[in-house]
């Protein structure tokens, strides 16, 4: 049996992030990866976007790691030369009644740290994007768009640097706690039995299953798991628009989003669709309905110019019906196990926080 100081289950933009930092501060890392390549999961299927931070709950752990991780992933990226920019978003009323939200959008923003977004008319908004129809908007400098895969190959190497080893087609396969430890039970075509000082489950989507399978870990600290697909459409063609643009937010979420890759490709999306399973297909006939929700704010949207392109999972740590939760993050001091920290329901805006989702783990790991 091998004894190593810290494993890191998933190889995901967090887990990366998470162990290239651990490593940096003097670690000895492991990486443990069930597939075949890094980044197959939550972080290659998802907008690429960089939020600023203007939604989530004031005070949350969303909110904090939002705007902190976008500041230190923009340093990041023009340290390393990671394909990115900083294009902007607008939010956009389609009608008179929205716009006590647009303003209490705004609001709640800039009590979120977001202090550059800005109001503008019709008439504003129009001159930068002449496509758009709207009665207002808000702008969102701040905003952008990344290459993910950039990024990850970016904080591999620095984890790599830093002393940290990658290890694919290595699932856990179950684990006990004890006082010296973790005892990891690893699969794959070279088995193995690892004890950890430290373990960081950052599995994503199978967060709740390794920690299912982690004897010594009270049950009832796993929060529950359910899976919100999310449809993406791909325009055919160019679409004339430099910038993001999201209508004001829907009940169900932030309604049908116009975002933009580094190539300019306009794609149209997520829908939210409660699955029992980890199916990627797209639905072509999904598309129907977002035609209308496009043409709020895109009247020329021609038909038949959507086509399916991808579609991602997220893990929402609660169940279908109940209130939306916090990302949660779990140390020794919540479950009592030590060394050990879960890392449950890291969906958006988990790319833009990485960086500061690995700053938070590091401190929560020290109390180990």
């Amino acid at each position: 049996m091998e004894k190593i100081d810290t494993a890191v289950i998933g190889a995901g933009v967090v887990g990366l992030a998470v162990a290239r930092r651990l490593a940096q501060a003097g670690r000895e890392v492991l990486i443990l990866e069930a597939e075949d390549a890094f980044g197959t999961g939550i972080s290659a299927r998802n907008s690429e976007v960089i939020h600023a931070g203007i939604y989530y709950p004031a005070g949350s752990l969303k909110a904090r790691l939002c705007v902190a991780g976008r500041r230190q992933l923009y340093a990041y990226c023009a340290e390393r030369g990671i394909a990115h920019r900083r294009c902007g978003k607008l939010i956009v009323a389609t009608h008179e009644s929205q716009l006590a939200e647009l303003e209490a959008i705004a609001a709640h923003a800039r009590g979120n740290g977001v202090e550059d977004i800005q109001r503008l008319t019709r008439s504003t908004a129009r001159e930068m994007e002449p496509a758009l129809e709207c009665v207002a908007a808000l702008h969102s400098p701040s905003t952008g768009i990344i290459d993910s895969h950039a990024l990850m190959l970016a904080l591999l190497g620095d984890a790599e640097n830093a002393g940290a080893v990658l290890a694919l087609k290595s699932p856990v396969l179950s684990g006990e706690t004890s006082g010296d430890g973790t005892l990891l039970e690893v699969g794959g075509s070279e088995p193995m039995r690892l004890l950890a000082r430290s373990v960081i489950n950052c599995a994503g989507l199978g967060a709740q299953e390794f920690a299912g399978k982690l004897r010594g870990l009270p049950p009832d600290s796993v929060p529950p798991l359910s899976y919100a697909k999310g449809n993406y459409y791909a325009l055919a063609g160019r679409a004339p628009f430099s910038r993001l643009v999201y209508p004001v937010p829907e009940a169900a979420g932030l309604g049908v989003h116009l975002t933009l890759d580094l190539a300019g490709q306009a794609r149209f999306g997520p829908d939210v669709e409660w699955v029992d399973n980890l199916d990627y297909s797209v639905d072509p006939r999904r598309a129907e309905s977002f035609y209308a929700s496009i043409r709020r704010y895109w009247p020329a949207l021609p038909d038949h110019s959507l086509a399916p392109a991808y579609a991602g999972i997220r893990p929402k740590p609660h169940l279908r019906g109940d209130a939306a939760r916090d990302f949660i993050i779990q140390g020794p001091g919540e479950h009592g196990v030590p060394g050990l920290v879960c890392l449950y329901g890291i969906e958006s805006p988990g790319l833009t926080s990485c960086l500061a989702l690995a700053e938070h783990v590091l401190r929560s790991s020290q109390s180990r």
